[in-house]
């Protein structure tokens, strides 16, 4: 008989976010009345803008004919997106990228859940505490884990807690560490590095021959001048860090899917022998071998994205948002809880009443108050006690949500 991945039965019974997903299910069918407000999953609900739309139908139309149609497109993107990447990310912060250090994709969660592959099964791993659980979960779906123990902790993973008493920021890990993830702006936190603090991280990446796994998904959401939207802002960067960005969040495409990762060519690791291997060469051929490309359309889509009129609008629905997180974040503070981030990112990390375990928080919030959030500790033991909020809901409904909370008692 077949044998299974065992570091599969390592892993928490299911997916955080499926988790909550069910929970709302059973309660909306037991109160099919009930008017939930959806704060827990960080799923967008603006519509898709007219600059996207235009530039989706246009190429939906060009598969329609045969001289315009399109079969397997480059693994890697197509060439239109790619440049339009480059400018509007990188060349707009004079940065110089190549094109081929650039690598579309259907969404940053595949890549940084996958871009371990492409390492040692024996590689070190420090991630923060709390954090994005795919960077954890497929380490250890992976290998490189060991067994979860009693106070929360895999026992080969190195985690840099990030608490109150840092600012919500990773401290450096402990111990040697191969592979560092970083999320800034964080999910969940909302914290998000400043430039020295970045730089800093990238010396010690440098001085310790690690490489920094950078997920920058909600740089679009940055709003402070001396944080950066990329981390290839701080010099040398190249050498040490690979970069994910996406435009789920940033321009509404969590259902369409499209993202990209770039990985320098002066990014290197050492193979068996000890000679340095280039990894945008082992990217690139990973790539090649399991993945078949973005569709046309969409990528005509996140093109469009970057023109003059996807820029002002995809900036308005930013806006849009963090307004909500202002609403919220001002709303949690006026009904005297501690609350955080909501400044460079739509997320807001709420202190909640001690004594209460998150995950029991989010059933008190559900049945009590029809709110529903994510548990910090979902997202890491030092986030027992709170609770994540996200702004991408209705700003009639965030609202409405922090008047409920307002006159409610914990």
């Amino acid at each position: 008989m077949a044998k299974i991945n065992s570091n599969y039965l390592l892993l928490p019974n299911s997916y955080l976010f499926a988790e909550i997903a069910r929970k709302i299910k059973a309660y909306q069918e037991a109160n099919p009345k009930a008017d939930i407000i959806r704060m827990g999953i960080g799923d967008v609900t603006r519509p898709l803008t007219n600059a996207v739309v235009t530039a989706m139908e246009k190429a939906a139309k060009e598969m329609a004919e045969s001289s315009t149609f399109r079969g397997y497109g480059p693994e890697q993107g197509y060439d239109f997106l790619i440049n339009a990447v480059i400018n509007g990310e990188y060349k707009s912060r004079n940065i110089e990228i190549s094109p081929d250090e650039i690598f579309i994709s259907d969404g940053s969660k595949c890549d940084v859940a996958n871009i371990q592959e492409i390492f040692d099964i024996n590689s070190t791993i420090a991630i923060a505490d709390p954090v994005y659980p795919v960077y954890l979960d497929s380490n250890v779906m992976a290998g490189r884990s060991g067994r979860l123990n009693d106070e929360g902790y895999f026992e080969k993973i190195i985690y840099m807690p990030s608490t109150k008493e840092n600012n919500f920021k990773p401290a450096f890990p402990d111990k040697h560490a191969d592979l560092i993830y970083i999320c800034s702006p964080n999910n969940p936190t909302g914290a998000a590095l400043t430039k020295t603090e970045l730089k800093a991280w990238v010396d010690y990446a440098i001085e310790n021959n690690s490489i920094i796994l950078y997920d920058s998904a909600y740089s679009a959401y940055i709003q402070e001048e001396d944080v950066c939207g990329s981390i290839y802002e701080i010099p040398d960067a190249k050498k040490v860090a690979i970069e994910f960005k996406s435009f789920s969040k940033t321009a509404g495409f969590t259902g369409i899917r499209c993202a990209f990762t770039v990985v320098p060519k002066e990014l290197f690791a050492l193979d068996d022998m000890g000679n340095k291997v280039a990894l945008n060469k082992l990217w690139n051929r990973r790539q090649t071998t399991k993945f078949n490309g973005v569709s046309y359309v969409t990528q005509r889509a996140a093109e469009a994205v970057y023109s003059e009129q996807g820029m002002k609008e995809t900036k308005e629905v930013i806006k849009y948002y963090m307004n909500n997180a202002k609403i919220i974040l001002e709303g949690l503070k006026k009904a005297d809880f501690e609350a955080y981030g909501g400044v460079n990112a739509p997320y807001i990390w709420w202190k909640i009443p001690d004594g209460i375990k998150s995950f029991d928080f989010l059933d008190i919030l559900l049945e009590k108050y029809q709110i529903v959030g994510t548990p910090g500790s979902g997202f890491g033991p030092c986030g027992e006690g709170y609770f994540r909020l996200t702004a991408f809901g209705s700003q009639e409904k965030t609202k409405e949500a922090m008047q409920r909370i307002s006159q409610g008692s914990f």
